[in-house]
């Protein structure tokens, strides 16, 4: 059984501040090619900013994302998941909240961000490991 902490392993952890501005966050995910950030402050995590986040609170109500902080418009309303969960815990959270990103926490610290993409490459990973032993075992008889 899998472990969110296998999953994410020792990544770095990447993450704007609450102050920092739309423009910036923005510019720091498109570098990072990721569609959602956490928001920490002094290490503790405050939000999420995602493209989601940049639609629906910064474009459609047009406002300056050169002179808007992260902090007025990210998503507060958070689920986590501890590093200790199973994978199928993980994914079970982002089911019934429909969400694709979640924080990983470990006690009251953020420690990773993980994605059904990440979820869905792991167990992609582990299936065909799978796929090949069964295989070496057929020819092997």
């Amino acid at each position: 059984m899998s472990h969110v902490r296998d999953i994410v392993g020792n990544r770095e952890l990447y993450f704007v501040r609450d102050t920092d501005t739309v423009a910036a966050a923005a510019r720091r995910m498109a570098d990072l090619q990721c569609g959602a950030i956490l928001v920490l402050d002094d290490g503790r995590l405050k939000g999420v900013f995602s493209e989601r986040d940049l639609m629906l609170r910064v474009v459609l109500e047009r406002r300056d994302p050169e002179t808007t902080p992260v902090g007025e418009v990210m998503t507060t309303r958070l689920v986590t998941v501890e590093d200790s969960a199973t994978a199928e815990e993980a994914m079970e959270q982002m089911q019934v909240h429909a969400i694709r990103h979640l924080a990983v926490t470990r006690g009251d610290q953020a420690v990773a961000f993980l994605s059904m993409r990440d979820l869905m490459h792991h167990e992609l990973s582990r299936q065909t490991d799978e796929l090949h032993h069964m295989r070496a075992y057929i020819h092997s008889a």
